[in-house]
């Protein structure tokens, strides 16, 4: 972990703007509990997808995408002992 100073453009609730130094432009901020929500509802949506649609394809890459990003959360909290903010039973 590094401390770095952040320029922070929003505060509100699950869609905080941030900069961070290193980057030209501002990002936003997931919370790990509503990445966790966005990972579930799209394994649901694509539960219900016909493998054979043409847009399967193009919507399973944004789901495999997502779950990338919580596994690299999930791996990123584990290394720094830090409890996840959410459940996955």
């Amino acid at each position: 972990m590094r401390e770095a100073l952040t320029e922070i453009y929003s505060d509100k609730t699950n869609a905080a703007i941030l900069r961070h130094p290193d980057r030209q432009y501002p990002g936003l901020l997931l919370q790990g509990d509503t990445l966790h929500i966005l990972c579930y509802k799209m394994d649901l949506a694509m539960s219900k997808i016909d493998r054979n649609s043409a847009s399967y394809e193009e919507l399973n890459e944004v789901r495999n995408s997502i779950w990338d990003l919580k596994n690299h959360y999930k791996s990123v909290l584990v290394e720094h002992g830090i409890p996840m903010p959410f459940s996955e039973i």
